[in-house]
């Protein structure tokens, strides 16, 4: 670390410290795990916005209504993926804090398999009957063509983006998110160049999209593979898994592919009901025209773009939370939980301000009729503010993973999203509120479980659950 940057971070953990926000001495570990996360989260939402964009140039509204079906199914490959890999951060990071480095790397080896039993029947599933998943959306033929094609292309890809999320979340379990930041970053630079040549270069619309997806998606799953099986990156920077993947096995230990399972399980749940609600809203914006559905998906990639601060924040919590209750350190747990969270929610009410101020220019780089601008600009700013919410919501539920307590969070996100957000969406359907029903659930989807999931943290019965998790509850 240089001079002036170490003094450019001693300077804001003490105003931190100082507005009561997190202690000096937690801020500094805490960024040291969040900020290559946050950069690795905005490299790979971007690629997506950037695929977005590209396409809606190229193609016209047709193609990002289009793209903006099949992103639906995307999101619930990553989600699925990020749910599978939440029960290997909190096992690697508890068993890695316990120094019991041989347990972590039999979860990684577990978890590997697990992704890819899981990965493959969705490839089948993709290239089997595309037109029939992005039909029942209510895609118009032409938005259908569009959306069919890239399900078709990106589905080699699904493999490569499960392995990718298993490896990272390794490498955070075990407090390395340099390297993970470097191979994503570089993959999604990679998928920006890849799909630039492909839509505008050969002409191939969505389907150049999803071909710049799977190149990249593969070329980041062959650098993590390199330190995921103990090989040096040389004078890289990037360090080879403390945990390795071990390629004479074991493969298997009952006990804690049973805990693996039974943390992954609710954590899954979790994010499934987080990206599955975009279905039946996509669905409800598709009976108000392509011109919503496409101003929708500029919302949701605009809110996702600032959602990337979770991926550091939110990870840094789990990772910290759970070494420190692996060591026995339970008040300290507690206390970086506490700060994490409230440091989340002030960096994202500061990101929220600067978005809404920006919103019509934002929205003018991925469409430009002024009907489309103006539309799409409304969505930005309403994805802007309940983006407060995902924040909250993620340390928060971050430092629960960290404990290995997934179930009540599940409850928490379906509770938001399908008792709250979605009745909220379908009154448009019957009432005056029109469009108005579909702001209001962007808004009430990431507030509900930020509430519960903040409540939960508080009340601390995540210490008592994470006592079965421990190395101590190991076979031995």
């Amino acid at each position: 670390m240089t001079g002036r940057r170490r003094t450019a971070v001693e300077f804001v953990a003490r105003t931190l410290e100082r507005c009561g926000i997190i202690d000096a001495e937690r801020f500094r570990p805490t960024m040291e795990l969040a900020w290559p996360r946050i950069v690795t989260g905005f490299a790979i939402m971007s690629k997506q916005t950037a695929d977005l964009a590209m396409v809606g140039i190229a193609v016209g509204t047709a193609g990002t209504a289009g793209l903006a079906f099949a992103l639906g199914y995307w999101q619930i490959v990553t989600l699925l993926g990020l749910g599978l890999a939440g029960g290997t951060v909190t096992l690697v990071s508890q068993n890695y804090g316990g120094e019991e480095t041989a347990r972590a790397s039999l979860a990684v080896n577990q978890s590997v398999l697990l992704a890819l039993g899981v990965s493959l029947p969705i490839v089948g599933l993709f290239l089997a009957v595309p037109d029939t998943l992005i039909g029942l959306l209510g895609a118009g033929p032409a938005a259908l063509r569009h959306g069919s094609v890239y399900l078709v292309y990106v589905a080699p890809a699904v493999v490569f983006e499960l392995l990718n999320l298993i490896a990272s979340r390794t490498y955070t379990g075990v407090g390395d998110t340099f390297t993970e930041m470097v191979a994503r970053a570089g993959g999604a630079l990679l998928n920006i160049v890849l799909s630039g040549a492909l839509i505008f270069g050969f002409g191939l619309g969505a389907a150049g999209a999803a071909i710049g997806t799977t190149l990249a998606s593969g070329f980041v799953t062959l650098v993590l593979a390199w330190g995921m099986v103990g090989r040096s990156y040389g004078r890289l920077g990037m360090e080879p898994s403390p945990v390795p993947i071990a390629r004479g096995g074991p493969w298997f230990e009952p006990t804690l592919l049973r805990q693996l399972i039974e943390i992954s399980l609710p954590e899954i749940g979790r994010r499934l009901a987080q990206g599955a609600i975009v279905f039946p809203l996509l669905w409800i914006a598709a009976s108000f025209g392509p011109v919503v559905v496409t101003a929708l998906e500029v919302g949701r990639r605009v809110r996702a773009l600032i959602n990337s601060v979770n991926w550091g924040l939110s990870l840094a919590s789990s990772s910290l939370v759970g070494q420190h209750l692996g060591a026995g350190e339970e008040t300290e747990a507690g206390a970086y939980g506490a700060g994490i969270i409230r440091l989340s929610a002030v960096i994202y009410t500061a990101v929220t301000v600067l978005v809404v101020l920006f919103a019509r220019p934002i929205a003018g780089l991925f469409v430009t009729d002024p009907a489309a601008v103006a539309q799409a600009a409304v969505f930005v700013a309403v994805g802007a503010l309940s983006s407060i919410g995902y924040g909250i919501d993620g340390a928060a539920a971050g430092a629960l993973l960290g404990a290995g307590d997934t179930r009540w969070p599940f409850v928490a996100s379906l509770l938001g999203r399908y008792a709250f957000a979605l009745p909220a969406a379908a009154l448009g359907l019957v009432t005056p509120l029109g469009i108005g029903g579909l702001y209001l659930a962007l808004f009430l989807e990431t507030a509900v479980p930020g509430g519960i999931n903040y409540w939960l943290f508080r009340i601390g019965r995540w210490k008592a659950v994470s006592r079965r998790y421990r190395p101590s509850s190991g076979p031995g």
